[in-house]
């Protein structure tokens, strides 16, 4: 696994052991995952939107399970639409990854692993797919690495605002 900004398969697309550098290497079974990095210019600087979870109202980004034969970059901005109500420029390459363990409503956790594409906002609209069910807020990429609880996800949101 070199690039994973290409289509969406099976499980096959995780990295093979022997193959895959053990940095990149995803714990076994291991879900893909792909996530929006919601972003805009403002006067004061770069800002980025986290949503809260519908479940624990935790704050992270937009993102879920891709589509099969859909681009992962898609799927983030699919995500994105459905989950924040946002539309905009997605990266086709992915800024970072990291890992969670997902909890599914049987109480099991599920490990994941996200790939998180830079969508650059648009449009946001007043009323959205899963609106009532989340919060959404705009924050400095300092402020979003402390409120997220993910430590790859922090690091990845306080260095984001230093990427050019």
């Amino acid at each position: 696994m070199h690039e994973m900004d290409v289509r969406f398969g099976e499980m096959d697309d995780l990295p093979d052991s022997k193959t895959a550098s053990p940095a990149r290497q995803a714990p076994a079974a291991c879900r893909l995952q792909a996530a929006a990095l919601p972003w805009r210019r403002t006067e004061t600087g770069l800002a980025i939107m986290l949503i809260t979870s519908r479940d624990t109202g935790r704050w992270v980004l937009p993102k879920g399970w891709p589509k099969a034969g859909e681009l992962l970059c898609d799927a983030a901005a699919r995500e994105a639409a459905e989950e924040a109500g946002i539309e905009g420029r997605v990266a086709g390459k992915e800024v970072g990854r990291f890992f969670y363990a997902k909890t599914r409503a049987r109480g099991d956790p599920v490990p994941c692993e996200v790939l998180v594409y830079p969508l650059e906002v648009g449009s946001i609209a007043k009323h959205w797919k899963e609106k009532g069910q989340r919060d959404r807020r705009w924050v400095s990429p300092d402020d979003a690495a402390g409120m997220v609880a993910e430590p790859g996800l922090s690091t990845l949101l306080a260095g984001f605002a230093t990427r050019d």
